[in-house]
């Protein structure tokens, strides 16, 4: 327990690594947002059994965090606590579509292991090219090029909000699983008899403090709308990055490249 609420402490860095200065964090947030929604529907757009398809689109994320400059370490442990609903998504797969995929001229495969696979790699790029989007523009900034984008203002205050006191939360778990262990010397975890009333306990004081941040909210003169401050126009240099993006994501989607150079080297 107490891994898991240190790990979720964490939650802020993203934001950390969004206030670096480099030629990825310096392009306009609405043209970082959009270029992600493009990579996003490309990546969706493929069939199950697509797998080599996919491979270069690996190439997006990894060339922005390399210019962004951003550890990929705490990507990948983010990646992972999602890890188990992707794997749970494709994993019967395998047990119920038998039909025979030839991957090589003398290697075949099930179909259920390749509609597997593909799905392990589609939510692994989606969610790491969300990670990076994030990480390189910030929620803030995030939410004003969803305005830009007519986006409605009450689901962009509760994107925001819920980003930002999610470590509310997550504080009054702490104090809740501290105070537990304190009374409760000697026991490994949480005893199954005293969850309900931990729930109730949690939910109550989560209540209250949810009530106390909106009171403080309304007294620096919070009135329905969250300010999130204006943005630099768009240059030339935003258009080029999402051009150039658009138009590697366009040729990945129609030409499976991969599987071409496989038949050029092979000869099949």
């Amino acid at each position: 327990m107490s891994n898991m609420i240190a790990s979720l402490y964490n939650i802020r860095l993203l934001d950390e690594l969004a206030e670096k200065r480099t030629i990825i964090h310096n392009i306009h947030p609405l043209i970082k947002v959009l270029t992600t929604c493009v990579y996003l529907i490309v990546v969706v757009s493929f069939n199950k059994y697509e797998l080599s398809g996919l491979l270069p689109l690996v190439f997006y994320p990894v060339i922005i965090i390399a210019l962004a400059d951003i550890p990929i370490v705490p990507l990948l442990k983010r990646m992972l606590v999602v890890a188990p609903f992707i794997i749970g998504i494709g994993l019967f797969n395998p047990l119920f579509d038998h039909s025979p995929m030839v991957v090589l001229p003398w290697i075949q495969i099930s179909g259920g292991w390749i509609s597997f696979f593909s799905i392990l790699l589609k939510g692994v790029l989606t969610i790491l090219a969300a990670l990076v989007l994030i990480a390189t523009t910030g929620m803030t900034r995030i939410a004003a090029a969803l305005g830009m984008m007519r986006v409605p203002r009450v689901f962009i205050l509760q994107l925001l909000l819920t980003y930002r006191y999610i470590s509310v939360l997550i504080e009054e778990v702490g104090r809740t699983v501290r105070a537990y262990s304190l009374r409760s010397r000697g026991e490994k975890g949480i005893r199954f008899s005293d969850w309900g009333s931990l729930t109730g306990q949690l939910l109550i004081r989560t209540l209250e403090r949810a009530q106390r941040v909106y009171h403080s909210m309304c007294c620096r003169g919070f009135a329905g709308d969250y300010n999130v401050g204006s943005e630099k126009r768009i240059q030339i240099g935003d258009i080029l990055y999402f051009t150039g993006w658009g138009l590697y994501f366009v040729v990945i989607r129609y030409f499976n490249i991969p599987a071409a150079i496989g038949s050029l080297i092979t000869g099949v």
